[in-house]
């Protein structure tokens, strides 16, 4: 089942959603701000694609938090569970299947994946 984690206000959620509701694929779509994703989907994420593309750099609790150099030291256990905690750091949309995952909404990316 393809999972995407959204934020509601964040326009380019709204056009995954769109996107996949126009091209007919089933998917479930949870609210990041309700549910965060597990550290097992997380630490999945995490083993498809390059940790620093699963940050959300512009968000403000990226900057607060001083991310940008604790990243570089962090496992990729210590970054599952730090976003666990802290879903807003997230780059979304957060898409994940059982065979890929996907992070921001590139429109030809996710043509060619889904």
């Amino acid at each position: 089942m393809l999972k995407v984690y959204h934020h509601p206000r964040c326009s380019t959620c709204k056009k995954a959603l769109s996107f996949l509701k126009k091209n007919s694929v089933s998917h479930t779509a949870i609210d990041l701000t309700e549910q965060s994703p597990t550290k097992s989907e997380l630490s999945k994420m995490l083993s498809l694609i390059e940790p620093a593309k699963i940050f959300n750099t512009s968000g403000k609790r990226y900057r607060e938090l001083n991310i940008k150099e604790q990243r570089e030291t962090m496992t990729k256990s210590q970054i599952a569970e730090l976003l666990a905690d802290e879903p807003m750091l997230i780059k979304r949309p957060f898409l994940l299947t059982k065979d890929f995952g996907l992070v921001g909404f590139k429109e030809n990316e996710w043509k060619s994946l889904l």
